[in-house]
């Protein structure tokens, strides 16, 4: 069982096509949300059940539930091939971001926001030393998790070589890049985020493309994981007419 815990992961969570068990909501709730939720999980014939906030405090991973909890099946992991797909169903060149063991869940929720906000098809995440979907992942994400699709895959290098093969340029995102203000990403492409502390790994650095950096001013020389991904995200899809 997955637990899909806040306002707006549940909500979002019941607009998807999550496959969603019951939703537990305090017997506190306010009416107008209430109704909301309720109206929302009538449509898709999902039971919702008033319980007190210990109950929803035992449930909780985060105890950050607001007031409501979704009992959701595990997550279920698309492939590359479903990623692409997705960008081809849309008619769009495919942009797919690639996370080179980003461990920190609030960083793969954010960007996985950012990145379903501003049109990216999808996240590919490696299975082991790197975050993983979990209910921290979905509320950081404000619920975008529910709606784009994210590949797990046992080795990030193989990976890149498979969507190089399928026609997209890969670019790594390094310190020591190219401005992204002076680089044309016009093409199917794919975005490689570094680990928080270490950056690109030397063999995925390697299998870039292109390395491209974000022009910095102030007195710090390095930006968090998500924060970087975000701005080199919206260079991109603005380059395609966003």
């Amino acid at each position: 069982m997955r637990i899909i815990e806040g306002k707006n992961p549940v909500i979002e969570a019941l607009r998807s096509d999550s496959q969603i068990d019951t939703v537990l909501v305090s017997s506190e709730m306010s009416k107008g949300l209430l109704n909301k939720i309720t109206h929302l999980a009538k449509t898709r014939n999902i039971p919702v059940k008033s319980v007190d906030n210990k109950a929803l405090d035992r449930l909780s991973e985060n105890k950050r539930h607001q007031g409501v909890i979704a009992e959701a099946r595990e997550y279920e992991y698309k492939d590359i091939e479903y990623i692409l797909n997705y960008a081809k169903e849309k008619g769009e060149k495919p942009f797919v971001i690639i996370l080179d063991q980003v461990t920190d869940v609030h960083n793969l929720g954010a960007i996985i926001r950012s990145a379903e906000c501003l049109g990216a098809h999808g996240v590919i995440i490696p299975k082991r030393r790197a975050a993983g979907i979990n209910s921290v992942v979905a509320k950081s994400s404000a619920g975008a998790v529910e709606f784009l699709p994210v590949a797990r895959v046992a080795n990030i290098s193989n990976a890149i070589d498979e969507l190089k093969k399928k026609g997209l340029w890969i670019y790594g995102a390094d310190m020591n890049g190219k401005n992204i203000c002076e680089e044309k990403f016009d093409v199917p492409a794919g975005l490689v985020i570094g680990n928080e502390g270490t950056g690109l790994g030397r063999i995925v650095r390697e299998k870039c493309d292109f390395l491209v950096s974000i022009p910095m001013k102030g007195n710090i020389d390095s930006l968090n994981a998500s924060c970087a991904a975000s701005i080199i995200i919206y260079e991109i899809v603005k380059q395609r007419g966003i």
